[in-house]
């Protein structure tokens, strides 16, 4: 019984880990100067085949959606809202429940942001989910620092 006891908690374990090391979503995070206060800062998330992330407008009862987090910064002021483009699907999800809205390949959110007093960098992190048609992953923050040049 102790090793058949070992067994099940050494797979769940192991197979836990295995979950945590993929990574099915690659971050790249520009900003372009529009004027000498406003930029537009570029959020693109480069999905492996078969995976999804799902728009920061899906239903707030399904999956996380993901989000687009700036430490506050006096000297930074947040443009609008973000805009999100690529392959979107918007259909309902057995999963969920619900009706979602998500992005294969890559998709690409676009934020405006003026800075004054010299502000030369915007922080932050994006926080997303990921789901392929079989398994979700938890939710995933990953932190940007972003010159302003």
């Amino acid at each position: 019984m102790k090793i058949f006891s070992f067994f099940i908690v050494s797979f769940f374990l192991f197979s836990n880990n295995a979950i945590s090391q993929i990574n099915p979503v690659k971050w790249d995070y520009t900003a372009k100067k529009i004027n000498n206060e406003e930029f537009e800062l570029t959020f693109t998330a480069t999905i492996d085949n078969g995976w999804n992330i799902y728009s920061q407008h899906t239903d707030p009862s399904g999956p996380v959606p993901t989000s687009i987090n700036f430490e506050e910064n006096t000297n930074i002021e947040i443009i609008g809202e973000a805009i999100e483009t690529g392959k979107k699907k918007e259909a309902f999800d057995e999963l969920f429940g619900v009706k979602v809205i998500k992005f294969a390949g890559e998709v690409v959110f676009t934020q405006k942001v003026k800075a004054t007093g010299g502000a030369n960098e915007i922080k932050g992190y994006l926080e997303y989910m990921s789901c392929d048609d079989e398994k979700c992953l938890p939710p995933k923050e990953v932190a940007f620092n972003i010159a302003l040049k």
